[in-house]
């Protein structure tokens, strides 16, 4: 469904939790863009958060938001084992459907999900909204225009610190967690948009009691001599740091990398700096939420910047790296 370039593109948010507030705070601030209702498990929990973002509806069942016809996109913003079954649902009553990373459990999973979106002819995409960043999309194009010369490595790495606890979802299998899922897909989609899908993977890695990834470290090799070194930690406490190795120079991200505050560019030993174009106050998702606006006002299924294809192969990547820790997710 395209929507009217006069109309704003009406959003249905699915979840009440705190990356969906985020989410809406910035939505709300995002031109061409309103949130229409808000669905949870808990109807009362849906109608707090419909008041305190001003949308008109709430509900408190997912299907009642489905069946929304003032909605025109679906953010689904609960924990990822759910995913597959709410995008389904969504994508069935012809929604559009923004689905927050990682898409699903599973590749399997994520090939059902897009399938069924390409079959409806209804927009689908992950909410990978470090795709989306002014600055990660200008350090490709600096990469791409030769700026540090050719590319030679790429690392980031994600530490969140969090210790052990059995009952936490990061440690529990029922509830997806692991490492690589709720962590490491963000170093892996690094890689991936800088460096491109590898020739070869070495994983090596730490298993929580639970049998849960605790810490994954990734080295890709590719057969014109780059490299990738990516890590992650549920443990551990790291900087969230990315950098770009070229043969003339490097790029740094500062802050979050899948967020980052600036970049630092060096060549030939001088250093400069590129400041976050976005305002002060943003999360960080208008992009996404612009991105995904523009698609659905194009007439598109997908976007250009984070390919359903992209989404798909990182997946079967993280799940050859659960199998060769011997982390199972109950049901697989």
């Amino acid at each position: 469904m395209a929507a009217s370039e006069e109309s704003p593109v009406r959003w249905g948010v699915l979840g009440a939790g705190g990356i969906a507030g985020k989410f809406c705070t910035d939505l709300v601030r995002t031109p061409g863009n309103v949130l229409a209702a808000v669905a949870a498990r808990d109807a009362g929990r849906a109608a707090d958060f419909a008041a305190r973002f001003g949308a008109p509806r709430s509900y408190g069942s997912y299907a009642e938001l489905a069946g929304d016809q003032d909605c025109d996109v679906v953010y689904i913003a609960t924990t990822h084992p759910g995913h597959r079954e709410q995008a389904l649902l969504a994508i069935t009553a012809g929604k559009a459907v923004l689905i927050e990373k990682p898409v699903c459990l599973n590749a399997a999973d994520a090939r059902e999900v897009f399938g069924a979106a390409a079959a409806a002819g209804v927009f689908a995409m992950e909410a990978m909204w470090m795709r989306t960043n002014p600055l990660i999309r200008q350090a490709q194009q600096l990469v791409a225009d030769g700026a540090i010369g050719a590319l030679a490595s790429v690392r980031a790495e994600l530490g969140l610190g969090r210790p052990y606890d059995p009952a936490h979802r990061l440690y529990d299998l029922a509830n997806g967690g692991g490492a690589l899922l709720d962590l490491g897909i963000y170093p892996v989609t690094f890689g991936w948009i800088f460096g491109g899908p590898p020739r070869s993977v070495a994983v090596t890695g730490t298993l929580a009691g639970t049998g849960s990834d605790a810490t994954v470290a990734m080295q890709w090799s590719y057969p014109d001599g780059r490299d990738a070194q990516l890590w992650c930690s549920a443990p551990l406490a790291a900087p969230f740091r990315g950098l770009l190795v070229g043969t003339e120079g490097w790029i740094r991200t500062e802050g979050r990398f899948y967020r980052p505050t600036a970049l630092t560019v060096c060549v030939a030993g001088e250093e400069s700096r590129i400041e976050d174009p976005l305002e002060p106050g943003d999360f960080g998702y208008s992009p996404e939420i612009a991105e995904v606006a523009r698609c659905l006002r194009a007439g598109l299924t997908e976007s250009p910047l984070v390919p359903a294809a992209d989404t798909v192969a990182i997946l079967d990547l993280l799940d050859g790296a659960r199998a060769e820790l011997g982390v199972r997710y109950p049901g697989e």
